[in-house]
């Protein structure tokens, strides 16, 4: 392992979530395409990006992680940092691939990143400590340690801290460490020992985070979350180990890493999100987040930018990733993009981030301790020091007179010999087969040459095998022979060798080696000696002068005697490094004489072997020869008479090969008794090699003791070495507080400097007006003043006139060319300003074309589609509808071609806005920044006063068309109010007289049906308040025409008769929006943003009072026995409406009661709550009326209406109580049912009479993905509806979830209902949208825009539903008929 650096790239995943079935539905089309088995995709038609990995829609989880995750785990392991962060817009899959979203039901191939990520890490060290164990090793040991930080609204926030406000400033700080490392001060650090701790904190964790709901995403991340993992591992390093005769000292070293998971909010277009009030703000906040991390990005990736400044400090969330950014980590960035077409502007300008990441490098190295890493480089030192060393001692390298290292000639001779000789072996391989069927060929020859004269002279065939047999075996013998022979010789001439290095040693040939070897041995031991006295002499002299030194400079400072200490510290460890050194230099030397000694025994062992197995081979050859020769003559004795000749000639022939054989064999028995007597001093070697051995086993034993002696040593001087870091950080921060001080004194010369210089200007001037001079050296002195002049002037006018003459015509034609200069450079940037702003401006339009072009294809898509179903049900009645489907047909197929039309336009419109971002790359590629560095300080002054008058007459320009806008909006909105009333008005004149003419009807509906479909789709504008005076005079008129309110009727249209739910009535008085509602069969209560609630008579439709004189909002309102109850900030009011409207008592949230109405007396409107108040959110009455329940705060304050007296509270939240409701159980029990923004539903069992705190029975799990907003009870099961969009169905007796609807609305579920008598549930939104629901199957019955504004509140009585908004502007109420709806369970 090494400890050096290592340029690493970061590297860009990309991943395409699949389309959802809502863009499926709407039409939208697939705008990436992948290209097969290339990390490379286009995005429109032709426009490429290259990245290093590439996930497809149909990609999976465990893939990415394989690819992307494996590899950086296991680097943490060797001490490595890693990053993995997921950037993109919002809803594009971010949060699944990491995997910091839970759900209840998530299953294993789903599982993210994070989870993938910890049970790698946890089963990583499993199988190290099982291969510790299995290798008799030291087990490691880890310790693991998680952080789980939130970037919101550039706040750091501890995830892990469970009492943490966020309203209050967070105190989490960031510094940096000496090596430029990233670590926070005050965040909560879980140590974490198994995997299942590690999940559980980052469930914790994840459920803490802020979520919302936004138009792109039901739960949208509303801000950047990092959660590190901290790995510290201490390991045994197997590969280098200290020996100590047989046994092992081992040594350990200290890795830490640390792993980063961010995933960040998605980057949001506030006109896509449709996102106010505080996820604007969120949004808003994310976007410059993201904004700050790619200018570091631009500032990394850029080639042009790389050595300029890295404005890491700009937010937050770029200084904590400043390490995985440019520094010392591995660094994964995976990009998440839509494959819609409707996203194609987020998706391209991701892309394009992703691609500039690419180019950035990070500086990797090992996370070790500093006592690891000196070992490590000290051992690395020490291994390349003997390794050159033995070069030495071999010859291979050599020092040259100018002392040049060179290597030597025998090295160089000795590689080509090597090659060399590897060519012989090829040849003398192929040789030796020759020389094989050369032979085999000659037997053959010898034999069938035999066999002919054996023919002739009348032989058999037996004896022709026999002569071929010992043919054959004569060519081995002659073969070995001449192998012996080459032993012979080269034995000879090793003898001769040895003789002549005994005549070269004065002694015997034997003891040579010995005598080579301990020559060595003395010689290097003579220069330890003289190495050892000179060090000690050295010593003895730097002593001496210490102790001079000691005495003449008594006084010195502290610092001094420390750096004293340490120098002799140093001398001391460099002292045990020296007799370290040369002990393993002892040992390594005497190590190598034994290992030639008992090499050279093993070769003489051999050689004796070898020599006497041939010997005796050959003598058993020799003895069977002759005895086959005799056998042979005695067989030819029986022969005829005619072959005794061949025979004498056979017999002569053998005997001489014999008498050969036999000389050979003296020969090699001479050489048995030359190798016999090398032999005889073999007893001397393993002297001498008993000897070496003992000497090596002490020299390892003194270089343990000098390894121990090390230690502790070591040890002493890393105590004093952080003794003297402390002193030395002391005295640095001494040093920059004096630098800082001197560059203050510094500026503050150089201002004075200037102010000199300046002063001395001014009176060189005045002398030269003081003195006489005449009229031409006056008009040269005036000149340049008007020059001074002209530069603090707007420089619009030029410099000079004609008349006027320059003191200097030299100075003069300076000033006119560099204010022609600044003049082109000004111009120059005017156009580059100008060409910027007509891009974007292109850029704008095209995108608005592709928005409007997207929207007019989804309803072109909604139309096609119901009218497939039209023609679809017609179909199902029979063939009798053919004529009818013909039209529809007609009408399908015409939409079908209008589509493909309008995507056509899309994709043109997609290619000018890629051809356009190509052109704004190029422009971009111009440096702006060298033309305004090259200026001057007098062409500065000019640039940058015309940039004045540019943004002072933009500004201008930009004001004046935004209040043209304003009255513009005023004239519109005016003009609508009056269209508005007045077809309201003809409605109504009309309504009478079309119930006797049938035509006037239908033309009626249709009307009504057609202003309906208008309604649909408001105007942007009507959701912002954009007053003029004229509207204003209006509203006024019309408040003060409207003194009383009156329940009107809404005329019916053709469409809405056959529909489930049907306006029947709008309730108009209030003068702002309602905010909630109660009613009973005869009465009708609301409380308004007006600060009053009114109390109207449903069977004549006219308002009875009004109850005035809260502080602020009216917020809740309960009814029960003529006393009605109404909440205002911390504050209930109890009104008896029988006693002409009065208010008799006021309760408290602290639970304090007041008689009378105390709050009458202030007029104007109160937002601020009193100390030790809670502001009341919503009160509820049990079902007998005699107890009242206020949440306030964290809690529920219960009241006992008899009384007028506060019994006891509910507590249990860990959030604002934000909604409950209360129901009755069989023994008269108040079940207490709240629901808080701590996205939790807790049970509460109230007993009459029970006093003090009382604490939930029950927490309904799985809880919400955010706030709960809204709860309902209908007989054994209740009803929730949260700001996650979702509604859950929920069981009481078994305290369970049934059913829930992650989706049921496409904003914050604010108020639900449930019908009298019948299983129909009513659920309204922030949206305005109403749905009808079956209680049993929760199954969509019906939907119906009521309101364009936020719905408040629900309910019902046994007729109507109520809802309170702000209706059409205009703040009323919502009356829908419930007669007509007749509820059946949807098909399953």
């Amino acid at each position: 392992m090494t400890s050096g650096q290592d340029d690493s790239s970061v590297r860009v995943a990309l991943r395409i979530r699949p389309q959802l079935a809502r863009e499926k539905i709407e039409g939208c089309h697939i705008c990436t395409y992948v290209m097969p088995g290339e990390p490379q995709v286009i995005l429109g038609k032709d426009k490429s990006f290259t990245y290093d990995y590439m996930f497809d829609m149909d990609s999976q989880q465990d893939t990415i992680y394989a690819a992307c995750t494996e590899k950086l785990i296991e680097g943490c392991f060797e001490g490595y940092n890693a990053t993995v962060f997921a950037y993109g817009q919002t809803g594009s899959g971010k949060t699944y691939t990491m995997g910091t979203g839970f759900d209840v039901n998530i299953e294993e191939e789903e599982l993210g990143i994070i989870p993938r990520a910890v049970h790698h890490l946890f089963k990583g060290i499993e199988q190290r400590r099982q291969a510790a164990q299995e290798q008799g090793c030291p087990v490691p040991e880890f310790k693991i340690n998680a952080q789980f930080l939130e970037l919101y609204n550039e706040e750091v926030l501890d995830l892990f801290e469970s009492t943490r406000d966020t309203k209050q400033k967070s105190h989490i700080k960031i510094h940096e460490d000496a090596t430029g490392g990233i670590y926070t001060v005050g965040v909560t650090t879980r140590n974490v020992s198994s995997e299942a701790e590690m999940m559980q904190c980052l469930k914790l964790g994840a459920l803490s985070r802020t979520t919302a709901s936004t138009q792109m995403n039901v739960q949208s991340s509303r801000s950047h979350a990092i959660f590190t993992i901290h790995l510290c591992q201490v390991r045994v390093c197997t590969d280098n180990r200290v020996s100590n005769g047989n046994s092992e000292m081992d040594e350990y070293e200290t890795l830490t890493a640390k792993f980063h998971f961010v995933d960040l909010a998605g980057s949001e277009r506030l006109k896509r999100t449709g996102a106010t009030g505080d996820r604007a703000k969120e949004g808003i906040s994310i976007n410059c987040g993201l904004l700050a991390l790619g200018n570091v990005i631009s500032a990394l990736g850029d080639r042009s930018k790389r050595s300029s400044h890295v404005p890491y400090r700009d937010s937050k969330l770029t200084r904590l990733l400043q390490d995985s950014l440019g520094g010392n980590s591995q660094t994964v960035m995976i990009a998440c993009i839509s494959p819609s077409d409707r996203d194609f502007m987020e998706t391209l300008n991701t892309l394009k981030y992703a691609n500039r990441a690419r180019n950035i490098k990070n500086k990797v190295m090992v996370n070790q301790d500093k006592a690891s890493q000196q070992i490590s480089a000290l051992r690395t030192e020490i291994a390349r020091l003997q390794i050159e060393l033995m070069e030495y001692k071999t010859g291979k390298r050599l020092t040259g007179e100018d002392g040049v290292e060179s290597f030597s000639d025998m090295f160089h001779e000795n590689s080509m010999l090597q090659t060399e000789n590897s060519n012989l072996r090829v040849r003398v391989k192929a040789m030796q087969e020759t020389i094989d069927a050369q032979r085999a060929r000659l037997t053959q020859l010898i034999s069938d040459q035999a066999n002919q004269v054996l023919a002739r002279a009348g032989g058999t065939e037996e004896i022709g095998n026999m002569i071929q047999g010992y043919i054959k075996e004569i060519e081995d013998f002659r073969a070995k022979l001449l192998e012996s022979e080459a032993v012979n010789e080269h034995l000879r001439k090793n003898l001769t060798r040895a003789s002549n290095r005994q005549s070269l040693y004065g002694g015997p040939a034997l003891l040579a080696p010995e005598k080579e070897t301990s020559d060595i041995i003395e010689l290097a031991k003579k220069d330890l000696e003289k190495l050892k006295k000179r060090e000690k002499k050295k010593k003895k002299s730097d002593h001496e002068e210490g102790e001079e030194e000691e005495d003449e400079e008594e006084e010195e400072m502290d610092v001094e005697d420390s750096s004293d200490d340490s120098d002799s510290e140093s001398d001391e460890k460099e002292n045990f490094q020296a007799d370290l050194a040369n002990i393993t230099c002892e040992i390594a030397i005497k190590q190598k004489l034994i290992d030639e000694l008992e090499n050279s025994q093993r070769r003489l062992h051999t050689l004796k072997q070898q020599y006497e197995q041939k010997l005796m081979m050959l003598q058993c050859k020799i003895r069977d020869t002759q005895l086959e020769r005799d056998r042979v003559l005695q067989n030819m004795n029986t022969v005829e008479t005619g072959t005794d000749d061949k025979s004498r000639k056979i017999k002569a022939e053998y005997e001489k090969k014999l008498s050969v054989m036999n000389k050979e064999l003296q020969k090699l028995q001479s050489a048995q008794k030359e190798h016999a007597r090398l032999l005889k001093n073999q007893s001397q070697y393993e002297k001498q090699l008993k000897k070496l051995q003992m000497d090596v086993a002490e020299m390892k034993k003194t270089k343990v003791r000098l390894m121990k002696q090390m230690k502790e040593q070591q040890e002493k001087n890393r105590m004093n070495e952080s003794r003297r870091n402390r002193e030395i950080a002391s005295l640095k921060k001494d040093q920059r507080k004096q630098e800082h001080q001197l560059k203050l004194l510094e500026a503050q010369k150089r201002q004075q400097e200037l102010i000199l210089r300046r002063k001395t200007e001014e009176v060189t001037a005045l002398r030269r007006q003081a003195r006489p001079t005449s009229g031409k050296v006056i008009r040269r002195v005036n000149v340049p003043e008007s020059v001074q002049d002209s530069t603090h002037r707007p420089p619009s006018g030029r410099l000079y006139s004609s008349g006027n003459a320059a003191p200097n015509g030299t100075r003069r034609t300076v000033g006119i060319y560099s204010t022609r200069i600044a003049r082109n450079k000004w111009q120059s940037l005017e156009r580059r300003i100008t060409d910027v702003i007509m891009q974007r401006m292109t850029i704008s339009n095209m995108e608005a074309d592709m928005n409007r072009l997207l929207k007019q294809r989804e309803e072109l898509t909604k139309r096609k589609e119901k009218v497939i179903r039209k023609r679809e049900r017609l179909d199902r009645e029979g063939p009798e509808a053919e004529k009818a489907a013909l039209p529809l047909n007609e009408e399908v197929d015409a939409l079908t071609a209008n589509i493909d039309y309008i995507n056509d336009s899309i994709a043109d419109c997609q290619a000018n806005i890629m051809q356009m971002e190509e052109t704004k790359e190029e422009g971009d590629t111009v440096d702006i920044s060298a033309v305004i560095g090259s200026c001057t300080l007098t062409e500065a002054r000019f640039l940058l006063d015309h940039f004045m008058s540019m943004a002072i007459n933009k500004g201008l320009q930009a004001a004046q068309r935004e209040s043209q806008v304003k009255v513009m909006e005023g004239r519109l909105k005016q003009t609508e109010i009056t269209s508005a009333t007045q077809n309201q008005l003809l409605f109504h004149m009309l309504k009478e007289k079309a119930e006797f003419n049938p035509e006037l009807d239908a033309l009626l509906g249709n009307a009504l049906q057609g202003n309906d479909s208008v309604c649909l789709e408001p105007s942007p504008f009507s959701r912002r308040k954009t007053y003029n005076k004229s509207q204003a005079a209006a509203d006024r008129a019309k408040v003060k025409e409207i003194k009383q309110g009156i329940i009107n009727p809404v005329p019916p249209t053709k469409s809405s008769r056959s529909a489930t739910l049907q306006c029947v009535h709008v309730a108009e008085g209030h003068s702002k929006a309602v905010l909630c509602v109660d009613c009973t069969d005869d009465l009708l209560f609301t409380g308004s943003k007006d600060r009053t609630c009114k109390v109207w008579n449903l069977v004549t439709g006219q308002e009875i009072m009004s109850l005035a004189g809260h502080p602020n909002n009216v917020v809740s309102v309960r009814y029960s026995s003529s006393l009605v109850f109404t909440v205002s900030t911390s504050y209930i009011k109890v009104w008896d409406i029988r006693d002409s409207a009065k208010c008799i008592r006021i309760l408290t949230s602290s639970g304090q009661v007041t008689v009378g109405d105390v709050c009458a007396s202030n007029t104007s409107r109160t937002v601020t709550i009193p100390a030790g108040e809670n502001q009341i959110n919503q009160i509820a009455l049990n079902p007998n009326g005699t107890v009242l329940y206020a949440a306030a705060g964290n809690s529920v304050r219960v009241w006992d209406l008899r009384r007028f007296a506060s019994t006891g509270k509910l507590t249990g939240h860990l959030g604002p109580v934000m909604c409950l409701t209360v129901d009755q159980s069989g023994n008269n029990q108040d079940l207490v049912i709240t629901g808080s923004k701590d996205h939790y539903i807790k049970l509460f069992d109230v007993t009459e009479g029970s006093l003090g705190s009382i604490g939930p029975t029950h927490n309904f799990e799985p809880p919400h993905y955010d706030g709960i907003e809204s709860l309902v009870v209908q007989g054994d099961i209740f009803f929730s509806g949260s700001r996650d969009n979702g509604i859950k169905k929920w069981d009481l007796d078994r305290k369970d979830l049934l059913q829930q609807v992650p989706n049921a609305h496409r904003d914050w579920v604010c108020a639900l209902g449930v019908v009298p008598g019948s299983p129909a549930l009513l659920s309204g939104c922030r949206g305005g949208v109403l749905k009808l629901w079956h209680t049993d199957t929760l199954g969509t019955l019906g939907e119906l825009k009521g309101h364009e504004s936020p719905i408040n509140g629900i309910s019902t009585n046994s007729s109507h539903l109520f809802t309170a908004s702000d209706w059409s502007s205009q703040p009323g109420l919502f009356l829908c008929n419930r007669s007509r709806t007749n509820v059946t369970p949807p098909p399953m």
